[in-house]
């Protein structure tokens, strides 16, 4: 297989980065994540880490080189993240477990895997359109799809009703393995990108242009629209060129 990847994280008017993103590969199997560690609990920056962390290490030991079932190992890694929080915090003698969202994607014989906690997000751009992202597990979103509410949501779209180290065992979405054609795009991203830019333009940018270029403006518009008070701003962005096993880019 062969793909384009660009990755970049920047800081917006937050005292520090929580966000967390990577990427690693064999030669039959890759896998993109994005984690975002929650403001309003301790060490937000430990808990993305820790998250980014458990999910190579599971990669490295079980991708070899492929996955022999991606959807088991998807739900195992957002688990033992779940629980590697839960520990830390009781090892540190902590009142509160840091907490982060988790998006994960797998690319393996030619299809898109996707796992996810939180509102951290995955985007598959197709001829233009989205073809596929990722639910928010966030209050605002469940009342517009369980609910049917209409316009915004009476509360922040930020607000979540699952994370990775939350009291109580998380709510993890795994989605169906989705075929890749020559073309598509790929996007992972933080709340400080989606919260700030239009998916319009999302769209417009990872299809007309390079993953470099795209990631770089998405950023910075982010950063520009989100003002002085912009969540940081983390994403990556792949371009799936090639689906034979000549290499990877």
């Amino acid at each position: 297989m062969m793909f384009s990847v660009f990755q970049v994280s920047r800081m917006g008017g937050r005292k520090r980065n929580e966000d967390r993103m990577g990427y690693t590969y064999t030669q039959g199997s890759v896998m993109f994540l994005v984690a975002d560690g929650l403001g309003g609990h301790p060490q937000g920056d430990v808990a993305s880490q820790i998250c980014l962390q458990v999910a190579t290490s599971m990669f490295h030991k079980q991708a070899v080189p492929k996955l022999a079932d991606v959807a088991q190992f998807l739900q195992a890694v957002m688990l033992a993240a779940h629980e590697q929080l839960l520990s830390y915090a009781a090892t540190q003698g902590l009142e509160q477990t840091p907490s982060s969202t988790l998006v994960l994607a797998v690319l393996q014989d030619n299809q898109c895997h996707t796992a996810h906690c939180g509102d951290s997000r995955r985007y598959l751009v197709r001829g233009g359109a989205v073809l596929s992202r990722t639910l928010d597990h966030s209050v605002a979103e469940w009342q517009d799809s369980v609910l049917g509410a209409k316009g915004e949501a009476p509360v922040s779209k930020h607000m979540l009703y699952s994370c990775l180290g939350a009291p109580r065992r998380p709510a993890i979405e795994i989605g169906p393995p989705i075929a890749l054609e020559v073309g598509d795009r790929l996007l992972l991203c933080t709340d400080g990108l989606w919260g700030n830019v239009k998916e319009d333009d999302i769209v417009f940018n990872v299809t007309a242009h390079a993953v470099t270029e795209a990631a770089q403006t998405l950023v910075d518009l982010a950063l520009e629209r989100g003002g002085p008070y912009c969540d940081n701003v983390t994403l990556i962005a792949v371009a799936w060129e090639k689906a034979d096993n000549s290499g990877l880019a």
